[in-house]
């Protein structure tokens, strides 16, 4: 007696697709749970420690809140923002708070940029320059007010040597005039910050390939006509983001002038965090300081979106010619 034989059961073509569409999905989720489980530490540290106060700095600049007393206080609605808004010193505290901004963005950009262009030109050495401007900026903020504030001590400082070898008379110090004060907090800042500018203005030069500088000198193109054609044009995303984090950046100042010349002689360096701290921690006013706070958080974010709707107004221009 014979058995029949066993045939196999016949593949489903169409279950194939079914299943691997199944496993890639499966694949994904698994994928993304583990990036948001990566993203985990920083995301609550972002929350805890920058949109937390952040919203807490808009709710209590609607209450009375003081340092002294628990809880938000008193509702006072837009009386803070009045009461700021009406003060002499919060609105010359903005104006130096510019001021800075204005001595210290352009030479920080400047700066950085021709120091990039001469180092990348370099074949040799350039890590002697990279660590040369660099090393500053890992420096804290006390320990550069503490060198320039010796620099520009009056009479013993090195500023003061310098002027007498070039022939002028000391005076009080740079820092002791309300007409040069932040001149020399700026020049402080201007040495301590380049650093950063000009490793950012690197990476980007060292992306441009040197086939293009090549091929420009054998057309005959100098120098300038090569920084001008082909480095400035290609560098255009660096500079973009060079401007916009040093605007952000100077309109912070806080560290230098605090330990420098807290914001003296007088209140002629006195600049909007300065002010708010003396509102919130001396004056015990969390509320107005708060209110503060927002202004000055106002006129950041204006300057940015300005900044960028120029940049993007200035690219579309570049598209049509």
């Amino acid at each position: 007696m014979t058995t029949a034989p066993v045939l196999d059961r016949p593949t489903d073509a169409a279950s194939a697709p079914r299943k691997l569409r199944t496993y890639r999905t499966s694949l994904t989720r698994g994928q993304g749970r583990s990036g948001w489980l990566f993203l985990a530490p920083f995301g609550l540290f972002y929350i805890a420690f920058l949109l937390g106060p952040t919203v807490w700095m808009i709710v209590t600049s609607f209450f009375n809140t003081s340092t002294v007393r628990t809880g938000l206080g008193t509702f006072a609605g837009f009386a803070n923002y009045a009461e700021m808004l009406g003060r002499d010193d919060f609105w010359s505290s903005l104006w130096h708070t510019l001021q800075f901004t204005l001595y210290t963005t352009p030479p920080l950009v400047i700066l950085a940029f021709v120091f990039a262009v001469l180092t990348n030109r370099m074949n040799k050495g350039q890590w002697f320059f990279r660590l040369a401007f660099f090393l500053p900026f890992i420096l804290p903020s006390a320990t550069i007010s503490l060198i320039w504030v010796f620099i520009f001590t009056p009479s013993t400082g090195l500023f003061a040597s310098i002027q007498s070898l070039l022939g002028m008379t000391p005076g009080a110090g740079m820092l002791a005039s309300p007409n040069t004060a932040m001149i020399g907090v700026a020049i402080a800042t201007v040495w301590w910050t380049l650093g950063f500018n000009f490793v950012l203005y690197l990476a980007g030069l060292q992306e441009i390939p040197r086939e293009l500088y090549e091929a420009a000198a054998v057309d005959g193109a100098s120098n300038w006509q090569q920084i001008k054609s082909i480095t400035l044009p290609l560098l255009g995303r660096t500079t973009t983001l060079v401007i916009l984090l040093q605007i952000i950046a100077s309109l912070k100042i806080f560290d230098q002038v605090y330990l420098m010349t807290n914001g003296g002689p007088g209140i002629s360096t006195q600049v909007s965090l300065q002010l708010i701290t003396g509102v919130g921690f001396t004056d015990n006013r969390l509320g107005a300081a708060s209110a503060a706070s927002v202004l000055l958080f106002i006129v950041i974010v204006a300057i940015a979106v300005i900044r960028q709707i120029v940049e993007r107004v200035a690219a579309k221009r570049e598209i049509g010619a």
